[in-house]
């Protein structure tokens, strides 16, 4: 599907969605409006909201597409995700033929929209919200942290799912959520990483990035970029701590930049105004 609308959406997929005998929209690894799926619907015909369950166990999925055309309508590029490579697995197994249209990703308007170079991305993470209890995983912070260690910038995407189970009710996590995710992360990683193995070269480099990070998580610069690909898109390039009182919008991402270039840096520097 593309992100923010009908307009990022290729004509390829619009031709095949309209097709379809059957379409289903999978509303939890990206979102769209809701004024964006009712324009979608005027144009290629009713769509039916699934979530991850019936993604992941797709019995019902495949039965209805081994006798009809069925249409997945994924937001991006479908195959961004590893559930989806599953699915086409599975597919396979069943002897269910599946193609792919692909989409425009948000992993490439973020790198060329804010003036990092692709080259210098490590891993991708996602921040997570906290589960019951304040349980936070400190992975993320941990990815951010090895690929400034090896001058790698991160994208991190915002999670969308408060609960983590992906059936509905999604919140899409906003900046001043992410501050307080990241900052619990930091919390957290303090408290163990002096127990934290120092056995071998990449675990010692693990802890150091850790140290490292942790110690300048509140002025840590990232790149907030909302609604990308949307006529309200929107970058800031600013603090951890700035993040608490930046504007709300629909989809957020971040971008931890590493170390920068020459251009790189004027390039940010661009995205400090409001």
């Amino acid at each position: 599907m593309g992100p923010g609308g009908i307009s990022n959406m290729t004509e390829g997929a619009i031709t095949v969605a309209k097709a379809a005998d059957h379409r289903r929209y999978e509303a939890y690894t990206a979102l769209w409006s809701e004024e964006d799926l009712s324009q979608l619907e005027g144009k290629i015909g009713p769509i039916e909201r699934i979530m991850r369950p019936e993604v992941e166990k797709p019995v019902e999925l495949l039965e209805l597409a081994s006798s009809s055309s069925v249409a997945l309508l994924v937001v991006g590029d479908p195959l961004q995700a590893t559930t989806h490579v599953d699915l086409q697995l599975q597919a396979a197994e069943a002897g269910v033929p599946c193609s792919v249209i692909h989409g425009i990703s948000i992993t490439g308007i973020v790198t060329g929209a804010i003036g990092l170079s692709n080259y210098k991305f490590g891993r991708q993470t996602t921040l997570t919200y906290p589960y019951d209890g304040g349980w936070i995983a400190t992975s993320p912070l941990e990815v951010i942290g090895m690929n400034r260690a090896q001058g790698l910038h991160t994208l991190a995407f915002l999670d969308l799912d408060p609960t983590g189970a992906g059936v509905g009710d999604q919140r899409p996590m906003q900046p001043k959520d992410a501050a307080r995710s990241l900052l619990s992360m930091a919390e957290k990683l303090r408290e163990y990483s002096e127990e934290m193995p120092a056995d071998t070269i990449f675990n010692q480099m693990k802890i150091d990035s850790i140290k490292k990070i942790c110690l300048e998580i509140s002025s840590l610069m990232v790149v907030l970029c909302s609604d990308m690909g949307t006529p309200n898109q929107a970058i800031r390039y600013l603090s951890v701590s700035e993040l608490d009182n930046a504007a709300k919008g629909g989809l957020h991402c971040l971008v931890i930049p590493a170390e920068l270039g020459e251009v790189e840096s004027e390039a940010l520097q661009r995205w400090t105004k409001e």
